[in-house]
């Protein structure tokens, strides 16, 4: 889909395992929020609030794995807990990750003082 610039109903059903009837109810809602452009049997982009609004999310995903993968978790604790942190936390505490992200990366033994101590 992503080399394409845009995306097909029965891609976005197959990528996802979906039917296309609820993929088709899902980008009618996003068309009427004005994060994509959705024409019925042509196929869909995004708009600059979506393209906005997908980087966000795609920057969130990545800043939440990269912070667990620095305490030494393991991959699946990772992918599990992320796809649950990803829709519930606040900007406050997303930043404070971020702040103490970038310290970890800053210092190895602090990070690995932290490493020992969850597993």
């Amino acid at each position: 889909m992503n080399s394409k610039g845009y995306a097909r109903v029965v891609d976005i059903a197959s990528d996802l395992k979906i039917s296309q009837a609820s993929v088709t109810n899902m980008l009618q809602r996003l068309d009427a929020e004005g994060l994509l452009k959705y024409e019925k049997y042509r196929g869909l982009i995004l708009t600059t609030a979506g393209k906005n609004l997908a980087r966000k999310i795609a920057h969130r995903h990545k800043l939440l794995t990269d912070f667990l993968k620095l305490l030494g978790l393991d991959d699946r604790v990772i992918y599990h807990d992320v796809e649950g942190m990803e829709h519930h936390i606040s900007l406050p505490t997303l930043r404070a990750i971020e702040a103490l992200t970038r310290q970890l990366r800053r210092r190895p033994a602090l990070r690995a003082q932290l490493q020992a101590a969850v597993t």
